[in-house]
């Protein structure tokens, strides 16, 4: 079995995906063969990994994190890397991934009742991911502080003390209180999980480093724990891809430029990170409205992402009024593309006729695309190629999809995806809609899309960005983390 070390945070969205990566790449620097692992990951941003064996371009769900980590790595992503996704649906239920398929719907407390099958998976997958490897660098979810789950954990602490990994936790000194969050976490820390940490770090600080020394020295009286080193804010961050849906609140406003692409926030949006080779556009403003907004009047094009939800997000798009905004827009000349549970939207009728996403089993579309949607309980999952009609240039990304859509405008595909039609446009061709998410990945398809807005590309190529910024972590965190003994401290 490889070695293995791993990050677990004071709380969510410390920072820890980005940290996992960077480290990633740091090893892999190193000449190191490294792998992430997430035990249980919760998030509607999923990736495609290809099964084991599969040639057919088939492929089971992961958290896009770990398929970050992944290319960090330098390897292809696969199922074993997340063993358990949780996607939510409603605010007290999830849709259960295993090991990249639909295991099933979970209530919250029902979960807690099913995780104790689920650790056999964890645990399979986990020896899967080692193979070959020299390293694995684990990330926990939430915080090991929650101690009301410790019983049945197999995120944290539960994952940790049953593999026998050291952990490393994780502070962000951005929210405040951090002395007291990892003070606080050693205090209520049983001590079979206490023995597991290592030590800490603490990340997003900004500023002289200098003026937190007493802050360290006050860490170490209450923990007794080694500080690994103080993680400034890492700028390079925000050119990677995005996870968790907290980040949303920091998106809700961007700097003005020559095109604005409004993005309404739905309450169960998935896959937004679909956005962020728009957002690396030099002349493109991507603003995420939340609700209880209107969407821009200056905004030239709206992207309706994707949707856990598709009924439920679509009855809340009208409670927040922006199907007249959107109805607006269009009269105004301006462009809507809608992707997946977005592209169900803009049709005529969603029907949900086996309640498969909940107690509303039909709902009113949009009425801008000429066509209807009936969910259908088989899932589409897997990596595509395709190319644009419009452009006839080449496309690549995946589906991760419920539903059969079919109607008059599905006659005007936008896409040809291994060789079947996919998507709808409108007559006038400035709506259309997809159901392959990372299709603005493409550069060549992404620089032609702008031009017909009247936006000039900016020459982007967007995976390279990604690489580099990656690289731009790593090499901050070799600077003010001592790599060496993290490394050394896996075992």
């Amino acid at each position: 079995m490889a070695k293995a070390i791993m990050l677990q945070g004071t709380g969510s969205d410390v920072g820890k995906t980005v940290l996992v990566a960077g480290l990633c790449r740091a090893a892999r620097n190193r000449g190191l063969k490294v792998r992430p692992f997430k035990p249980q990951n919760m998030s509607n941003n999923a990736a495609v990994a290809n099964m084991a064996g599969d040639n057919n371009h088939g492929g089971g769900e992961i958290g896009r994190a770990q398929w970050l980590q992944a290319i960090a790595c330098g390897v292809a992503p696969s199922v074993h890397m997340n063993p358990v996704l949780l996607k939510p649906q409603t605010d007290v239920g999830a849709q259960v991934i295993v090991q990249g398929k639909v295991f099933g719907e979970a209530r919250a407390r029902d979960y807690q009742e099913l995780k104790g099958q689920l650790m056999d998976a964890v645990l399979d997958s986990w020896g899967k991911v080692g193979e070959g490897a020299d390293l694995v660098i684990v990330e926990g979810a939430g915080s090991p502080a929650e101690i009301n789950l410790r019983s049945r954990d197999i995120a944290n602490m539960g994952f940790a003390t049953r593999a026998d990994v050291p952990v490393v936790l994780v502070g962000d000194i951005d929210r405040g209180g951090v002395i007291a969050s990892v003070a606080g976490t050693h205090l209520i820390l049983p001590e079979e999980d206490r023995r597991v940490i290592v030590g800490y770090l603490i990340n997003k600080f900004r500023g002289d480093v200098s003026l937190f020394d007493d802050g360290l020295k006050s860490i170490e009286r209450f923990t007794g724990w080694r500080c690994f080193g103080v993680v400034p804010w890492l700028k390079a961050a925000a050119r990677l891809p995005s996870e968790d849906s907290v980040v949303l609140e920091r998106l809700a406003s961007g700097e003005a430029r020559a095109l604005k692409v409004a993005v309404p926030m739905l309450g169960r949006i998935a896959n937004f990170d679909d956005l962020d080779p728009l957002k690396a556009e030099p002349q493109v403003e991507v603003v995420f409205v939340p609700p209880g907004r209107p969407l821009p009047a200056d905004a030239g094009l709206v992207v309706i992402p994707g949707s856990k939800s598709t009924i439920g997000d679509l009855l809340k798009f009208r409670e927040n009024g922006w199907d007249r905004d959107l109805l607006a827009h269009r009269k105004r000349g301006g462009h809507v593309v809608g992707i997946c549970g977005g592209f169900q939207m803009l049709g005529r009728v969603v029907r949900d006729p086996d309640g498969i996403e909940g107690s509303v089993t039909e709902a009113e579309g949009l009425g801008l695309l000429d066509i209807e949607t009936v969910m259908e309980p088989e899932k589409t999952v897997r990596n595509v190629g395709a190319r644009s009609v419009q452009f006839d240039l080449p496309l690549e990304g995946y589906e991760i999809h419920l539903g059969r859509t079919t109607g008059p405008d599905r006659l005007r595909p936008s896409a040809i995806i291994n060789g079947a039609d996919d998507g709808a446009v409108s007559a006038d061709g400035k709506v259309w809609g997809t159901y392959m998410h990372g299709l603005f990945g493409a550069d060549a398809f992404r620089g032609k899309f702008l031009e017909s807005l009247g936006v000039r590309g900016g020459g982007i190529d967007y995976r390279a960005e990604v690489e580099r910024a990656l690289d731009e972590v790593a090499a901050e965190l070799e600077t003010h983390l001592d790599c060496d003994a993290i490394f050394a401290l896996a075992r």
